[in-house]
C-alpha cells in the first residue's frame, strides 16, 4: 500500500505540472492550451500529489514524526 501512495503522488505531481503548463499556455498543442480552468485543475491535482508524498514521508519518519 505504501508504494501505491508513492506512485500515486508522483503521477499526480507530474499530471498537475503538465496541466498547469497547458492551462497557462506554456505547453501548446492541445485543447487545454490557454484554458485557465486546466491550470486550476492542475494546481489541485499537484497539491493532492504533494500531500500524498508528504504523508508518505511523514509516516516513514523522514520528517521527524514520532512512532509509538
Amino acid at each position: 500500500m505504501v508504494w501505491l501512495k508513492g506512485i500515486g503522488g508522483v503521477v499526480c505531481v507530474l499530471l498537475g505540472l503538465g496541466w498547469i503548463g497547458q492551462g497557462l499556455g506554456v505547453l501548446p498543442g492541445s485543447f487545454m492550451s490557454g484554458q485557465t480552468q486546466w491550470a486550476i485543475i492542475g494546481l489541485v491535482v499537484l497539491l493532492v500529489g504533494l500531500w500524498l508524498l508528504w504523508s508518505l514521508l511523514r509516516s516513514r519518519g523522514a520528517l521527524g514524526a514520532k512512532r509509538t
